[in-house]
């Protein structure tokens, strides 16, 4: 059930948050106020539980469920089970949806279909507060410790790979588990990382986590085999991450804890030439853009002091891949072959490369129009815009250019007529130009955009959680918007 997160898987969902109006759900399906049955335990915090307080059913699921039937018009009926009848009772067609932290796994696909992956979680050990007798799990797997957890989950799976099944101590609901745990009659319980924080937060002078993930999955909703309902679900997450409003519901009830760098100084490598991304304004001759805005905002959130190196394109990667920077930041795709070099952060920002020209062009109008005619396409050297421009109009129709402002120079000139380039990038260029230039609103590829680390940095994890409570309360979309303004049709 539950499942598990790595702050790496987290980019795949959180990612889509700032996904550009290009590729945003422009409609939804309409259920005509269909109700849909959904199954819940109302008893595994934050996901679903019975606030003591108040009394009422209340966490992330209930929060997910009302924003979804608000959308594509549904009337969610929520019906509380046990965990051992919840995904039989959908599997035999008693439930509509299924809710409840449950990975999405291969066994579980055998019987039932899965909405896309919702969030993502690691399983983790939660303990005592105080705990003095482990500090790691290897030392609790080496000792005689016992391990709680609940019959018929993936975190029973695990507990048996991890101690075998006679220092485990089972329970068919979550909520035993966890006073065994504060009773003192078992030593830890195996838990989603996501839910143990939620437990945490209930009880942040009982219990503490081990921050050592044992294993990454996704949590998602299940169907019925074969449900119509899977696809307008669907649907509504994803506007609900296009939006943000998926990120909020999340950072209320998964607050993200950040590492502290303890004020370390980080150098990161940037070109200063690539607008919006970095570069020197003209009028105050300071280095501006994206980048710094983000890598100010990261460090003061994690404790790191920003070094910010100017260096060429061609050798910012290379740079980063011999250790010569810690940070590579020039609205970096993330690809494959890159990877080989050097690691990723989590997507940042999605784009598309766009065909950016002249204001007022009258000779074509589509990237067909310009890759059948005899027109001539600005590139830089060494980049994804020069693989896909070989692709289109082939080597000899190609204007290459070491530097990014060149090129824009020469398609101003008239010595290219047009310019292939990440739609961000063209965002900034027109704002800044929009008396000369203009793009095509054709995406030609999207991709994801992102930072370099050498291979192997302890980095990669602190920026990433950094990054996630930037977009949790709303910061990565302020400054997103402010140097990718959104252009209207």
């Amino acid at each position: 059930m539950r499942s598990r997160l790595s702050i790496g898987l987290l980019s795949v969902l959180l990612v889509l948050l700032i996904v550009p109006a290009t590729f945003a759900q422009t409609s939804l399906p309409d259920l005509g106020g269909r109700t849909v049955a959904i199954a819940v335990e109302n008893a595994y915090i934050p996901f679903n539980y019975i606030d003591e307080a108040s009394g009422e059913a209340v966490g992330f699921d209930y929060d997910v469920m009302n924003e979804i039937c608000a959308r594509i018009n549904c009337t969610p009926e929520f019906v509380q089970t046990t965990w051992d009848a919840l995904l039989v009772g959908v599997a035999a067609g008693e439930f509509d949806v299924g809710a409840s932290g449950i990975t999405i796994t291969e066994e579980r696909e055998q019987t039932v279909d899965f909405s896309m992956g919702v969030i993502a979680t690691s399983q983790v050990l939660l303990t005592r507060l105080g705990e003095d007798r482990f500090a790691s799990v290897q030392e609790f797997v080496d000792g005689d410790f016992f391990l709680g957890t609940q019959r018929g989950t993936t975190n029973y799976d695990l507990a048996v790979e991890l101690v075998g099944e006679a220092r485990i101590v089972a329970f068919e609901e979550f909520g035993p588990t966890i006073q065994a745990l504060v009773n003192g009659d078992v030593d830890a319980v195996i838990i989603d990382s996501t839910s143990g924080q939620g437990y945490v937060g209930e009880n942040d002078e009982l219990l503490t986590i081990i921050n050592e993930p044992l294993t990454s999955d996704f949590l998602g909703y299940a169907f019925v085999e074969g449900s119509d309902l899977v696809e307008p679900f669907d649907a509504a997450l994803v506007s609900m991450m296009d939006d943000g409003t998926l990120a909020i519901i999340s950072a209320t009830w998964f607050p993200p804890v950040l590492p502290d760098l303890g004020g370390s100084t980080v150098a990161i490598a940037v070109e200063n030439a690539y607008i919006p991304f970095n570069y020197i304004d003209e009028a105050s001759g300071e280095a501006v853009g994206f980048d710094y805005d983000v890598m100010n905002e990261i460090c003061a959130r994690i404790n790191c002091t920003p070094e910010f190196v100017q260096t060429t394109w061609d050798a910012l990667l290379v740079g980063v891949a011999a250790g010569e920077f810690d940070v590579g930041a020039s609205g970096i795709t993330i690809t494959e072959e890159r990877e080989q070099t050097v690691d990723f952060s989590m997507g940042v920002i999605a784009t598309s490369q766009v065909l950016l020209t002249r204001l007022g062009e009258d000779r074509f109008a589509s990237v067909q129009e310009f890759v059948d005619g005899d027109f001539f396409l600005g590139t830089q050297r060494g980049t994804t815009n020069y693989d896909l421009a070989v692709e289109l109009v082939g080597e000899a129709r190609i204007v290459a250019f070491e530097e990014f402002g060149p090129t824009i120079q020469a398609l101003v000139n008239g010595d290219v007529d047009a310019v292939i380039i990440d739609s961000t990038s063209g965002q900034g260029y027109v704002g800044e130009n929009d008396e000369l230039l203009t793009i095509i609103n054709e995406p030609l590829t999207s991709d994801f955009l992102g930072y370099a680390f050498v291979e192997g940095s302890d980095l990669v994890e602190p920026f990433d959680a950094a990054l996630v409570s930037m977009m949790d309360d709303g910061t990565l979309a302020e400054i997103i918007a402010t140097w990718f303004p959104p252009v209207s049709p």
